[in-house]
C-alpha cells in the first residue's frame, strides 16, 4: 500500500468518527471544501481519543497514564509518519496546516482535571479549565480555517468556546453530577444558595434559586457567545459558515435552557436533526451568498 492510500485512509477514518461522534460538530464540519474537512475531522478525532479516555471506565491512575501516552505521541509530531491512522491524518493537516498541536496539551491537562475530580472556587478557576478542553479546540480549528490576524483571530476562537463549554456545562449538569462531577464554581452555588445535591429522581436545589443560577450562568455565555461571533467576519466564507453552524446549534440549545432552566434536571436537552440541519443549511447561505 503506497503513503499517498495510507493517508487517505486515515482521513476516511478521522471522518467516520467525526460522523458517529461528533453529533453538534459533524453539521459545521461538512459545510467545509475537501481538505479542510478532513483537516478538521483529523483534529476532532484527536480530541475525541482524549475526551474518551478521560470519559471511560479504566481507573484513574490508568486514566492518567494513557494521556500521557497520548501527550508524548502527540509531542512527536510532525516527525516521523506514525502507524497511527488518527495521528498520520493529524501528521499530515498539520504538515500543511498552521495548526498549533501544542493546544492538544491543554485538551490533555483538562481531561486530566476531570479525572482527578477537579473542583472550581471562583469562575476565574472555572475558566481556565474551559479554555482547555474547548478554547483548544477552537484554536485548533483556527489553524485549519486560517485567518488573516491570528492574535486577535486565536483570541475569539478561544473564547466561543468557552461560550459552548458553558452551554454545555449547564446541559449535562445532571449527567455530570450524577457522574461525581461540578463545574458550577462554588462561589456561584453559595450566592445561590445551591449545592446540587441529589434528592430521589432530581436536585434538592429549591426550583426558584436552581433556575436564578442556570440563568445566571446562561447570561454569562451569552457575552462570551458575543465576543466569539465576532470571529466570523474574519473567516473565508465556509469556514465562517462552518463555525456559525456549529455555535447556532449550541446558541439555540442554551436558548431553549434559559426558557425552561428546570429542563435540564429532567432531561438531556438537545435539538432534533431537523433543526440542526436548518441551522448549518442557514449558515451556509448567509455566509457563501
Amino acid at each position: 500500500m503506497s503513503a499517498a492510500i495510507t493517508v487517505d485512509a486515515a482521513y476516511r477514518r478521522c471522518e467516520e468518527i467525526t460522523r458517529r461522534e461528533a453529533r453538534n460538530f459533524s453539521y459545521g464540519i461538512r459545510l467545509l471544501p475537501r481538505d479542510k474537512r478532513r483537516a478538521l475531522s483529523a483534529v476532532y478525532a484527536t480530541a475525541r481519543r482524549i475526551d474518551d479516555i478521560g470519559d471511560g471506565g479504566l481507573p484513574p491512575d490508568e486514566k492518567l497514564a494513557r494521556l500521557d501516552e497520548v501527550r508524548e505521541s502527540l509531542r512527536r509530531l510532525p516527525g516521523t509518519a506514525p502507524d497511527d491512522p488518527v495521528l498520520l491524518a493529524l501528521h499530515d493537516a498539520a504538515g500543511r496546516l498552521p495548526i498549533p498541536l501544542e493546544a492538544f496539551e491543554e485538551l490533555i491537562d483538562g481531561c486530566a482535571a476531570d479525572v482527578r475530580g477537579t473542583t472550581y472556587a471562583t469562575f476565574d478557576d472555572l475558566l481556565w479549565y474551559c479554555r482547555c478542553v474547548a478554547g483548544s479546540v477552537g484554536r485548533l480549528s483556527l489553524g485549519v480555517f486560517g485567518t488573516g490576524a491570528p492574535g486577535l483571530a486565536a483570541e475569539r476562537a478561544d473564547a466561543l468556546g468557552i461560550a459552548l463549554q458553558m452551554t454545555n456545562i449547564l446541559r449535562d449538569l445532571r449527567e455530570d453530577r450524577g457522574n461525581g462531577r461540578v463545574y458550577l464554581p462554588k462561589d456561584d452555588l453559595d450566592r445561590f444558595g445551591c449545592n446540587l445535591e441529589f434528592d430521589g429522581d432530581g436536585f434538592a436545589d429549591p426550583s426558584d434559586r436552581f433556575a436564578a443560577l442556570v440563568r445566571f450562568e446562561a447570561e454569562r455565555a451569552e457575552g462570551w457567545y458575543e465576543t466569539g461571533l465576532r470571529l466570523l467576519p474574519m473567516l473565508d466564507a465556509r469556514s465562517a459558515a462552518c463555525t456559525a453552524a456549529m455555535a447556532g446549534i449550541y446558541h439555540r440549545l442554551l436558548a431553549r435552557i434559559v426558557r425552561d432552566p428546570m429542563a435540564v434536571t429532567r432531561t438531556r436537552i438537545s435539538l432534533p436533526s431537523s433543526e440542526k440541519a436548518t441551522v448549518a443549511a442557514r449558515a451556509l447561505v448567509r455566509r457563501t451568498a
